[in-house]
């Protein structure tokens, strides 16, 4: 049986919401208590692998990797009024710039720790050390 997450679970942060687990952010969304907001580009979330029910909106769109000119509209079109938005980059990085712009739009935004494949191992590779796909939450590839 899963013990309920509390705010003890949410590390705090500079300018946005805070931090949380991939567990703690599945579970908020599972509960339709926030949004999981995947600012990972297109080609990431096809070619890598995406969660389902997450609304994609890119932080930086590739190639070049350019600020999404769409962001604030596209956050602000996906997050409700009274719900929380989880945002979830490769990494944990991308999410924590897109989590400070959300909150600076008035929206309760969290940065997904770990991201959805988590750092790179001693050998360079994603998806063995942490993040969504590794912890076991629901994700599909096309």
């Amino acid at each position: 049986m899963a013990v309920a997450a509390g705010r003890d679970d949410i590390r705090p942060a500079a300018g946005y919401a805070g931090d949380v687990t991939p567990e703690l952010a599945a579970q908020w969304v599972a509960r339709g208590e926030a949004v999981l907001v995947d600012v990972r580009s297109d080609a990431e979330r096809e070619w890598v692998g995406y969660v389902p029910g997450g609304v994609g909106l890119a932080w930086k769109q590739w190639p070049g990797m350019a600020l999404n000119p769409g962001f604030d509209e596209g956050v602000r079109a996906a997050v409700p009024a009274g719900l929380k938005a989880v945002m979830l980059c490769r990494s944990g990085v991308r999410s924590v710039a897109a989590a400070r712009r959300a909150t600076e739009l008035g929206i309760e935004a969290y940065n997904i720790l770990e991201g959805f494949e988590g750092n790179p191992d001693e050998e360079g590779h994603r998806g063995r050390q942490g993040g969504w796909r590794f912890r076991g939450l629901p994700w599909k590839q096309t």
